[in-house]
Order: structure tokens, then sequence, then C-alpha cells
């Protein structure tokens, strides 16, 4: 997912497109859009498993798979192609605001830290800083999408491989909203946390520095 995230959001930014006025969100959701898309079917299987364990502290809906590619097979063998798809409409919003809010954020940050010149010019502490300040933005504003996708993914389904308890992202937005409030969209907001804000950090610096070290290697 990330590395057509991140290639397609590279792309935009040779090209110029992410220098126009609100060039960078979009390029980020359109990036995002499609690495969600590409990387569905293993996020489908990765949340099924995670879900996955003995009945006495089972949570939600347990599919019962034997690994990961007897899950591929059984979910392909129930649903067909498509089926390996399921929960795909939850997953797109997700991380087109995630990846819009990350790749946006980090460069703005990245601008505003060179600026103040804390440091030595093309220091990697600069590009540090700026995917600290990103990933607090990704956690606040990708945590209901996270919500909203882990049950669509993990949610039971019929015969002709319909959800049981939602009709999609805004039938099960509107639910979580009417039945937990604002509240309900931020539950696991300390492990997303933990989990978004070390992976942004951890991408966006390396990412920084591999470009910088290729357009040095280029020159």
């Amino acid at each position: 997912m990330n590395g057509v995230r991140l290639g397609f959001y590279s792309y935009s930014e040779a090209s110029g497109f992410t220098r126009a006025p609100g060039g960078s969100l979009l390029a980020g959701a359109a990036a995002g859009a499609l690495g969600a898309f590409v990387a569905s079917p293993a996020y489908l299987v990765k949340t099924q498993l995670q879900a996955q364990t003995v009945a006495a502290i089972a949570v939600g809906h347990q599919h019962n798979h034997l690994g990961v590619s007897s899950a591929f097979v059984s979910i392909y063998r129930a649903q067909g192609i498509v089926g390996l798809w399921r929960g795909v409409n939850g997953a797109v919003p997700r991380v087109m605001v995630g990846s819009a809010v990350q790749l946006a954020t980090f460069s703005s940050a990245k601008e505003w830290v060179v600026s103040q010149q804390w440091y030595k010019q093309d220091s990697w502490l600069e590009a540090l800083n700026a995917a600290m300040l990103s990933g607090i933005a990704v956690s606040i504003a990708m945590t209901p999408f996270d919500v909203v996708s882990t049950r669509l993914y993990n949610q039971p389904v019929d015969k002709l491989g319909r959800g049981q308890l939602y009709g999609g992202f805004l039938d099960c937005f509107v639910r979580v909203s009417r039945k937990e409030g604002l509240v309900g969209f931020y539950k696991g907001m300390g492990p997303s946390f933990v989990r978004l804000g070390f992976h942004t950090v951890i991408s966006m610096l390396l990412w920084d520095l591999l470009r910088h070290t290729a357009f040095q290697y280029e020159g």
C-alpha cells in the first residue's frame, strides 16, 4: 500500500501538481485511494485473523481461518474475486483521509521547521520533527475511519456476500454516531496513536531521507 501511495505522491510532486493550491491534499488523497484499493484484500485477511481467537474471549464475528493462505482461498471460494475486496468502501475513505493529512501536514510542517533554522541545512532532524507533528494530526483524523473500516472488514456476510450488520460506509458511520456518539469513533485511540504515530514518523523520515539521497545521486 505504501509503495503505491508514496510512489504516486512522488510523481505528483515531480509533475508540479502539489505546488498548486490544495495540490498536496488532493495528491495525498488520490495516492491513498489507489494504495487502499490495491492493499484491500490483505487488509481484509489481516483484520479477520487479528479478531480470531478462542470462544471464551472472542470479540466480534469469528471467521475461523486456518492461516493467511487459507483465508484468501476460503474467501475466494465463498464469495469470488469480488469478495476479496469486501470492505474496500471503508478502506478507501480511511486511507484517503490519512494519506492526505499525513503527506500534506508533513510537507507543510517540514517547510515550517526549516524556516525556523533550528538545525543545520538538510539535517535529518528537520524531517523527524515534521514527521512527529504529522503523526499527531494523522492519529486524530484517521481513528474514526479506522473504527468504521475495521467493523466493515470484520462483519459477517450472507450467502450473497452482503454485510449482515452494516450496509456500507455511510450506514456504519451513522449507526456508530447514533448509538455510541463521538466517543465511539475514538475507541482504541491510545493504541491507534502508538501505531499511526510511529508508522508516520518512521515512514515519513525514511521516505524523506531516501528521496534526499536519490536527488543527490541524480545531481
